[in-house]
């Protein structure tokens, strides 16, 4: 907005004049009461949000003192001066954006929104750069001023806590990632799986044999376990050579993925080869751009009881055809458990009948069994699924579940997927491919032979085991719980639904889990409701691609 355009602002929305010089063609500490150090009589301290006049005032005097590479004095109009002093600081000296100018836009309340049109300059390499963000304006809690509320993601929508904005040579070369079948895959294509090429990119760039380039990014901030993500690019300067990384991925199933977790918010799918353990697909719908498919710690719910009826049938408690009563209610230690609104109690039911169900109360009962103990869920999940032992190598950063042992009211919840067991898709789909062929075989997105990595092993299941298991999802994809989402599937289908409660949520997780033929899938919808409503259709949608 420099080049001799000043901006008034009339009735709430700002409107450009020619004339003068910019932003420094008249007095801007004046125009925020305060602002920038002396220029006039303080004013009394006002209360209550900012007006219409203020929010126009104070954008107008943040956004000349950003366009002038003035970053303290920028920082002096936010309610944190020493977090956006550093950043903005950075924007010109690690990020080499120089040239800025600002158009904003309409006001709404106290919400602006601009535009950026700036150049990115770095070893005699120069590029435009342009992209759009938003302020708030706030009272300051001390000072009465109206305020720029502070955010990152002001500087760049791409920013968040802790990130930078840096241009360099890039860290780690390019990488062509491709699929199984040789198609390359991209953002572009595949939106949902930027943070995974990223990832891909910064573990095996310089594997992949390409060269670097040099590249404006964003600088992610160290997680709460310490772990760094992968740089985010945002411009490239000088292209570097991509070097080539073959990965599972199915670009049919990616595809089907991508479009299937659209329909429904904070939602994630992971589809897995039983047969290899390979990953087909991993793909997430949600506003924070999180991985939840591969990193997620969520409650599964009911698709849990395919690990306790695994425990049930391998010590002995019942097998599919024996005994699995259905009760209306089942206490645990003080602790009721009920079953969903309006399933019929069923006291000879067998464990095929529950499950096909999903009987809560069937399940709480028989936890206490002999020979169980409070380790036997946590032992099953371990030794036979492979689940909770912090040992996965998929190739990127994944959580491999937690059953944790425990006593209490939780270890009947832990049974029914509640309590205190931590799950994402990627588990789950894991879990079916455990059932389906009996075998535990560690996912993973690139082959172990590319860096000598030990995939996690487990022992798997009984044959015994895993042949009532698959019949009862089998049974429960065409006759129960999972039958509407599943339906239209032809060949070997099993499926196993689920409904997570969590706390301050009026609407429960929706969780699904299915087979057909050679491919297994899990997805989740946070706040999505029972398993079918929203999991289940991204799951067959999934299963319908992959084979």
């Amino acid at each position: 907005m420099g080049k001799g355009v000043k901006i008034a602002v009339v009735g709430g929305v700002f409107a450009a004049m020619v004339g003068g010089a910019g932003y420094g063609a008249f007095n801007l500490v004046s125009a925020v009461n305060g602002g920038g150090g002396g220029g006039g009589p303080a004013e009394t301290k006002r209360s209550g949000p900012p007006d219409r006049d203020e929010v126009g005032k104070t954008a107008e005097a943040f956004f000349g003192a950003w366009e002038k590479g003035q970053p303290e004095r920028a920082a002096s109009y936010t309610n944190n001066a020493q977090a956006a002093g550093g950043l903005l600081a950075g924007y010109g000296e690690e990020a080499h954006i120089g040239g800025v100018e600002i158009t904003p836009g309409p006001a709404s309340g106290t919400s602006v929104p601009f535009t950026v049109k700036a150049t990115v300059s770095f070893g005699g390499k120069s590029k435009p750069l342009s992209y759009a963000s938003r302020l708030t304006v706030v009272r300051g809690e001390t000072t009465g001023r109206a305020l720029v509320d502070w955010k990152p993601s002001v500087v760049h929508p791409e920013l968040k806590e802790g990130d930078t904005l840096v241009t360099g040579e890039s860290a780690q070369p390019p990488i062509e990632a491709v699929g199984r079948d040789g198609s390359v895959l991209t953002k572009e294509r595949f939106p949902s799986l930027g943070p995974v090429l990223d990832t891909l990119r910064e573990k095996y760039g310089a594997r992949a044999g390409g060269t670097p380039g040099v590249e404006l990014v964003v600088r992610r901030a160290e997680s709460a376990t310490g772990e760094t993500a992968a740089d985010t690019p945002l411009l490239t300067l000088a292209e570097g050579e991509p070097g080539k990384l073959r990965t599972t991925l199915s670009a049919r199933v990616q595809a089907a993925a991508e479009k299937a977790v659209k329909r429904f918010a904070e939602s994630s799918v992971v589809a897995v080869k039983p047969s290899t353990g390979e990953v087909l697909a991993v793909a997430n719908h949600r506003a924070d751009g999180f991985n939840a498919a591969f990193q997620g710690k969520v409650a599964p719910g009911s698709t849990m009881k395919i690990i306790t009826a695994a425990m049930l049938i391998d010590n002995g408690v019942t097998s599919m055809n024996g005994p699995a009563p259905c009760p209306p209610s089942a206490v645990w230690q003080s602790q009721t458990f009920k079953n969903l609104t309006g399933m019929e109690p069923d006291e000879g039911a067998t464990l095929a009948d529950s499950f096909r169900r999903s009987c809560n109360t069937a399940f709480v009962k028989l936890v206490d069994e002999e020979p169980l103990t409070a380790e036997s869920l946590t032992r099953e999940a371990q030794e036979r699924f492979g689940l909770g032992r912090d040992d996965w190598k998929t190739g990127i950063a994944s959580f491999d579940g937690s059953v944790p042992a425990v006593e209490g009211p939780d270890r009947a919840a832990n049974a029914i997927g509640q309590g205190q067991v931590q799950m994402n898709p990627l588990n789950m789909a894991s879990v079916t491919a455990t059932a389906v062929t009996g075998a535990f075989r560690q996912p993973y997105l690139v082959s172990p032979e590319l860096d000598d990595r030990q995939l996690a092993r487990a022992k798997g299941l009984p044959a015994g085991t895993a042949a009532q298991l698959r019949q009862m999802m089998r049974a429960t994809a065409t006759q129960g719980t999972a039958r509407e989402a599943m339906a239209g599937l032809g060949g070997d289908i099993g499926a196993k639904t689920g409904s997570a409660e969590v706390d301050g949520n009026a609407t429960s997780d929706s969780w699904f889990t299915g087979f057909r033929g050679d491919v297994a899938a899990a997805a989740m919808a946070q706040q999505g409701g029972h398993g079918g409503d929203a999991a289940g259709p991204i799951v067959a949608a999934v299963l319908r691609a992959g084979s």
